[in-house]
């Protein structure tokens, strides 16, 4: 392998438009990214901590739990982790 070919691109297609549900505001996303993905390009708002600083995803490979939100009624799932599909309800407020 060159160098040349470890930095090749590969070729990415988004998938389909889906809508999401986050805080009961309506984002959409397509199909392949992750829930914490949708929510940035979106400029959803995570939780904030007790001290009412904003947080965000850190390490967006679901080590540091930034991105934890109750996702269709599981609290603290990591968001980084999961993909999105049609229809999700994701509620930031109150995790901590």
């Amino acid at each position: 392998m060159t160098t040349d070919d470890a930095w090749r691109r590969t070729a990415h297609e988004r998938g389909d438009t889906v809508t999401i549900n986050v805080d009961g505001e309506p984002v959409h996303a397509w199909t392949g990214e992750t829930v914490a993905a949708a929510m940035l390009t979106a400029g959803a708002a995570f939780e904030r901590d007790r001290d009412r600083a904003p947080r965000a995803p850190l390490c967006n490979m679901g080590t540091c739990f930034e991105c934890a939100a109750t996702v269709d009624g599981r609290p603290l799932t990591r968001t980084c982790l999961v993909p999105v599909r049609e229809g999700m309800t994701i509620a930031t407020p109150g995790r901590l």
